[in-house]
């Protein structure tokens, strides 16, 4: 026998749709019949399938371990067969990044915080991200189970680069997710970053181009235009839009050199790889730390003073749009993420002083 608890991703499914999609392999007739024999039980009593699941609710499923296994989705069966290592990876993630600070959080979404230095998504296998401390995290408060994550896995939303701070979006719901894939999608969700950058900021701006893109290198190339010789439906150039504002501007003393520097919010329009800190290079204000876009020189004298090895960007708010239904919480709302140490030691050194 086996039990499946339901959690919040499933309450309100009717329990022959839940079964239909976690029993893949076998038809329908077939698992109603097991529900006439009370073969399937929900809490421990005879179920017809209509029943609306709540949370909490146990299904006992009294099938050998040779049936259940043939007959189970395979992204459930993957989790079921799995050994204790699977879900060692979801706690050794959580416990690993377990002071990661939880901005806001309901039955549907999650913001965090993300510390810089931290992957959003895996890009190897053997690397651990945002992705596995999330289902840890929810393993643990007990939101989600190892059953449940087979039709429904939590992921982040919105990706931030590895050495990129500040809000990151999760899901916890299927309806959280397709809320949020379509409000970045639409543009309608804003997101401001925040960072330092070389040179004095004279004014607010709004800059566009076109942004290629190479992946051998995993760098990108702007322009104002996308050369003639290039067709435009060629997929490797994208469009990009980037608004800034001017927060402060001041200087550093640097091997007998004032450094000027600038601090800006920056709203971004569209969301491209290395979008700001190409942008900005571009038209001569590069992020403080950046390597690949960045002034060496004031870079290494930052890494001497600072110890900052990477470019210093953060996700400081995030402004929700108009918003219905299952995510009425966050509709018109606004999100701020504390900037990290480094930023402020840096800003402190830099603005107190103009």
């Amino acid at each position: 026998m086996r039990e499946i608890k339901v959690d919040n991703n499933l309450e309100g499914k009717r329990l022959d749709k839940f079964l239909g999609s976690y029993f893949t392999e076998c038809s329908m007739g077939f698992l109603f019949k097991m529900l006439r024999k009370k073969n399937i039980t929900l809490n421990g009593k005879k179920a017809t399938g209509k029943e609306m699941l709540n949370s909490g609710d146990v299904i006992a499923v009294f099938f050998s371990d040779e049936t259940f296994d043939k007959f189970v989705n395979k992204h459930a069966k993957d989790l079921n067969s799995a050994q204790s290592t699977s879900t060692n990876e979801y706690e050794k993630a959580f416990e690993k990044y377990k002071n990661i600070q939880i901005i806001y959080e309901d039955e549907h979404v999650l913001l965090l915080n993300k510390p810089a230095g931290i992957l959003s998504q895996k890009a190897e296998s053997t690397d651990m991200s945002i992705n596995e401390w999330l289902i840890g995290y929810l393993l643990k408060t007990g939101f989600v189970t190892r059953q449940t994550l087979g039709l429904f896995r939590p992921s982040v939303c919105n990706r931030l680069d590895r050495n990129t701070s500040g809000l990151l979006i999760c899901s916890k719901s299927l309806a959280g997710a397709r809320t949020m894939a379509e409000i970045l999608k639409d543009r309608s969700l804003h997101k401001y970053y925040r960072t330092i950058v070389v040179g004095e900021v004279l004014s607010n701006a709004h800059i566009d181009g076109y942004l290629y893109k190479d992946e051998k290198s995993n760098t990108v190339t702007l322009y104002d235009s996308i050369p003639e010789d290039i067709k435009a439906e060629n997929k490797s150039y994208s469009k990009i839009e980037t608004s800034y504002e001017i927060l402060r501007s001041g200087k550093i003393f640097i091997n007998n050199e004032n450094i000027k520097l600038t601090e800006l919010e920056v709203l971004l329009h569209t969301g491209k790889t290395h979008q700001i800190r190409a942008h900005l290079s571009s038209i001569g204000h590069a992020l403080i730390g950046d390597t690949k876009y960045g002034d060496a020189f004031v870079n290494k004298e930052m890494k001497k003073l600072f110890k900052l090895n990477y470019q210093l960007l953060h996700s400081y708010r995030l402004k929700f749009p108009k918003l219905e239904g299952e995510l009425l919480g966050l509709s018109e709302k606004s999100f701020i993420a504390d900037t990290p140490v480094v930023y402020n030691n840096i800003a402190d050194s830099v603005f107190d002083k103009s």
